[in-house]
């Protein structure tokens, strides 16, 4: 196995799991957001705010197809909006990739992105309503770029160890 590559919406736990995984394994994680922002010297924000989405969506398919290249092994956790650009969602399967979907309902995702919201900048405005029906339309419209994953793991209800579980078991 070359590449774990975890994917999902955000809150769905993509950074919490993969450092888990990461830590039973003997794998490196490495959090694409994290590190687009260390290659460009600048935030995620920033760079939305200096050079617009496009840009940063044309430097995350660049940076993804990096460190898919790179030889070593790694679990790759994507943005949640990685695989809905640039044709990202079809670098999902191949040869050394096991991409993995970690799926959480609207309810479990909503509770757990509205005690933190204000470090989530696309629902950190927004009502409890307006979230719970943003969520489900951005999960309706990704869901076809998610679902190209080799793999689904359902994390409602589930603790970390659970769901790091039920990974290592399709994995095996």
């Amino acid at each position: 196995m070359k590449k774990i590559i975890l994917l999902g919406y955000m809150g769905c736990g993509k950074s919490t799991i993969a450092q888990k995984l990461s830590g039973m394994i003997s794998v490196p994680y490495v959090d694409l957001d994290e590190y687009i922002e260390k290659k460009e010297k600048m935030s995620i924000k920033q760079i939305f705010e200096n050079h617009g989405e496009i840009h940063f969506r044309k430097l995350e398919h660049t940076y993804f197809l990096e460190l898919l290249n790179n030889p070593d092994e790694n679990i790759i956790g994507l943005g949640g909006g990685t695989p809905c650009y640039a044709n990202n969602h079809e670098l999902l399967i191949g040869d050394g990739v096991a991409s993995i979907y970690l799926k959480a309902s609207i309810d479990t995702l909503f509770n757990r992105l509205v005690s933190n919201k204000s470090k989530r900048p696309l629902i950190a405005d927004k009502s409890e309503e307006e979230m719970k029906e943003f969520i489900a339309k951005h999960l309706f419209d990704r869901s076809f770029y998610y679902n190209h994953a080799q793999y689904k793991v359902n994390v409602d209800d589930k603790s970390i160890e659970e769901t790091v579980n039920d990974i290592l078991n399709l994995l095996a």
